[in-house]
């Protein structure tokens, strides 16, 4: 079979996250990318340079991925308590097993070492935290901080389950964050 002479950078980027997520972030090489892709090494290598650069390319491919659908997401939920619990559940339903969740991590370390990925998740971060705040505004009025304490349960829920992901992690964040809620909702009328 002969290799494709092109493909745009957007298919590449998609082969280059599978690959991060199915063998982790060792595993993108151009070597590697090329099989997985058709692409010769040689022009991937001229495409983006270096490994570094590749893996920062694919990497900021997948944060655009998580605004788009962090975005969507917002546009179709109540600006509710529970509007934000289920935009965090859908946000939440791509980890999968445990095993799937594990690996995430390690991309994460990915994120976290490079200023320029760290810089893109505090964007992500602001933008999650602002729709979480108007769904947790009270009548009337509005509550800053309440989003990010949410956004920061919603993280401390998804670490918890991974020691014991006794059910399904959709389940898990959804039971957790009503609970959340019942709590600040209750704070809130005095109770």
């Amino acid at each position: 079979m002969t290799r494709p002479k092109t493909l745009p950078d957007q298919t590449v980027l998609e082969a280059a996250l599978q690959l991060l997520h199915t063998k982790g972030p060792e595993a993108l090489t151009f070597a590697g990318l090329a099989q997985a892709c058709g692409l010769a090494a040689a022009t991937l290598v001229q495409r983006f340079g270096s490994k570094a650069q590749l893996k920062q390319a694919a990497l900021l491919h997948a944060w655009d991925r998580l605004d788009e659908k962090t975005s969507q997401l917002a546009a179709g939920i109540d600006r509710t308590p529970a509007g934000a619990v289920d935009l965090l559940v859908a946000l939440s339903s791509d980890y999968g097993a445990i095993e799937s969740y594990a690996e995430g991590l390690l991309i994460l370390r990915e994120d976290l070492r490079d200023p320029l990925l760290r810089a893109r998740g505090a964007r992500w971060r602001d933008t999650l935290v602002g729709v979480l705040d108007t769904c947790l505004a009270e009548q009337g009025g509005r509550r800053q901080g309440l989003g990010q304490l949410m956004a920061s349960q919603w993280q401390g829920s998804l670490a918890w389950w991974g020691f014991e992901p006794n059910c399904p992690v959709a389940e898990h964040v959804g039971r957790e964050l009503r609970q959340f809620v019942a709590f600040i909702t209750s704070k809130r009328a005095g109770t």
